[in-house]
């Protein structure tokens, strides 16, 4: 029979704790769900209100992983859904997580948790820039700390502030709170800040999808400021080989950056970072360091 725990006042079934999930290190599922509960105080505002994206891999990352954004069956009556406009088959219903026990039920599922660049009060209208840098092999996370650098200073000089996290798979998240500007204009804002960076790191840097011309060099993705599109939340595991984590980090430590082990941090990792340095992320959540993107944009 699986234990029932009660959350702030909520009846949780929770299945197969013992079973290993991450092979290499050993990790269970009840380990997991141990790390989301501990973390949630940083976890849970990147959450808020911004309908949530599962993949799922309730085998670990060597198993079945399927993404979906519709609301798994079974989900309980209380976790709190929202609907979604769909630009060719209509409006669809999501999940939020907004507090512990809607966090607890979904790290039950073994889910990374995505979410897009906007909330449900204003689909469509996003209030973080996001710049997803991917490093093709041989390149590695360190190649996209040098490519970090220069679009942090571009975008300085454009007025925003840039906040940076790790993927948790292979390469970097850069983020700027922006008040709200429809995600079209601010997808084609990212557009044009990958060409440029394209043109000004051409031995580095590449701006197209085409896979032949990404060995090497780091691609810098703009599309996920699509208002389809969604990038995997600060703090939530990665389905790896290892328990990884997408995790805030700061200029210094990207500056110092000569190994990819530098900037991969594991579950364990996050509650003492989070001791040192405090929230980093926490800025994005301040309605007040939003800055507007670039007239020209």
């Amino acid at each position: 029979m699986s234990p029932i725990t009660i959350v702030e006042g909520r009846r949780l079934s929770l299945t197969n704790l013992d079973k290993v999930l991450y092979p290499e290190t050993g990790t269970t599922k009840g380990e997991v769900l141990h790390y989301c509960t501990t973390t949630a105080d940083a976890l849970l505002p990147h959450l808020h209100d911004r309908p949530l994206s599962f993949l799922r891999y309730p085998d670990g990352p060597d198993g079945q992983r399927f993404f979906t954004k519709n609301v798994p069956p079974g989900t309980p009556t209380w976790v709190q859904t929202c609907e979604v406009p769909h630009s060719t088959s209509g409006p669809t219903r999501q999940v939020l997580l907004q507090d512990l026990p809607a966090l607890v039920w979904a790290a039950n599922l073994v889910v990374e948790l995505h979410t897009p660049q906007w909330t449900s009060r204003a689909p469509g209208l996003a209030d973080r820039l996001v710049v997803d840098l991917d490093p093709g092999a041989p390149a590695t996370i360190v190649e996209c700390c040098t490519a970090a650098r220069w679009l942090h200073e571009r975008l300085a000089a454009d007025g925003l502030e840039v906040y940076a996290k790790t993927s948790g798979s292979k390469g970097l998240h850069l983020i700027a709170p922006i008040e709200p500007t429809p995600s079209e204009r601010t997808t084609a804002y990212a557009k044009r800040l990958a060409a440029e960076a394209a043109r000004a790191l051409p031995d580095l840097v590449v701006d197209k999808m085409t896979r032949s011309l990404r060995p090497g060099k780091v691609f810098i993705d703009f599309s996920q400021n699509a208002a389809a599109k969604t990038t995997a939340v600060a703090y939530t595991l990665r389905a790896r080989a290892t328990p990884t984590v997408s995790t805030p980090v700061t200029w210094d430590e990207i500056a110092d950056c000569t190994s990819p082990e530098q900037l991969s941090f594991l579950f364990s990792e996050i509650a003492p970072r989070c001791e040192r340095h405090g929230e980093l992320h926490a800025p994005l959540l301040d309605p007040d360091r939003a800055r507007p993107l670039p007239k020209a944009a």
